[in-house]
């Protein structure tokens, strides 16, 4: 009887330091053996690992990458101006020892990289006027900025074992006093934009439409010396047919006798029908017949 309380006493003493000799890591874990408050091994590999029983402890810390997000804080631009940024940090656990011996916890962690990414951002706003920041548009631009705080904060944070990936800022904001000191600004940049366009445009048109004056002017200008020079030939044509037409004496006095029938003809209006001539008169000789 006391031989089989003994054998089962001795099984549960193995089993028990059996199970003190073991931990097991997965695989987003490092995992850091204790000796003394000292830390004497790390593993990183998942699977099941063995330990000293009784003497030696296991603390896990994450091994993936974890987004910390940073209480918006205000920076002050170069021409000293107030801005609030929002940020957030993509960091990881390099290295663990060195994590635990600077930091201990992920809360005293963030806590540190919040003062370092402050202090970067700071410095890298402090190179930038409130308008240049507001007014970037350009995505290369932007990551370079991002580029340069991340390498900082991580360059920093390196010191703790930690590796900061990426600082991206969620979004520039305004603090409430100057709100409406920079709207009215933009707004006013912005009329002024649309003045001149608008003054370009109407000094373009204006110009569009002194051009086409000139032409039109010039178009008259040719038809109507077109025209009298036509108008002059025609009057040399009519003149010089006049004159072939009555180049003689009998010509003549045809013509002239013409001319005496239109001015009786136009003398013969209205009711009245009686002329008076001279009787020495050309006409009145032939419609008296005395002219032969």
């Amino acid at each position: 009887m006391k031989k089989g309380i003994m054998i089962g006493v001795v099984a549960l003493l193995l089993i028990i330091v059996a199970a003190s000799s073991v931990y097991t890591v997965k695989e987003n874990q490092y995992a850091c053996t204790f000796r003394f408050s000292e830390i004497v091994n790390t593993e990183s590999t998942a699977g099941l690992h063995f330990k000293i029983p009784f003497l030696d402890s296991v603390k896990y810390f994450p091994k993936t990458t974890m987004l910390y997000d940073i209480p918006p804080s205000e920076v002050l631009t170069s021409d000293k101006q107030n801005m609030t940024v929002d940020c957030y940090i993509l960091w990881s656990i390099s290295d663990p020892q060195q994590f635990y011996r600077t930091l201990s916890t992920t809360q005293e962690a963030e806590a540190r990289l919040n003062a370092i990414t402050y202090t970067a951002l700071k410095n890298a706003m402090g190179r930038l006027a409130q308008a240049d920041i507001i007014n970037l548009k350009d995505g290369a631009e932007r990551n370079e900025i991002y580029g340069s705080i991340a390498t900082t904060v991580d360059a920093q944070a390196v010191t703790y074992g930690i590796h900061v990936e990426d600082v991206k800022i969620k979004q520039f904001d305004l603090p409430d006093s100057n709100l409406n000191a920079v709207y009215t600004r933009m707004i006013s940049e912005r009329n002024q934009m649309a003045e001149k366009y608008a003054a370009e445009g109407n000094k373009e048109a204006t110009e569009i439409r002194n051009r086409v004056d000139k032409e039109v002017n010039i178009m008259i200008s040719d038809a109507q010396a077109d025209a009298a020079k036509l108008v002059a030939e025609g009057e040399a044509e009519y003149m010089q047919t006049l004159s072939d037409a009555y180049d003689s004496p009998e010509k003549q006095e045809f013509y002239e006798f013409i001319l005496a029938l239109d001015a009786l003809k136009q003398s013969l209006t209205g009711d009245s029908k009686t002329i008076i001539l001279d009787a020495n008169s050309e006409l009145a000789k032939i419609l008296t017949g005395a002219g032969g």
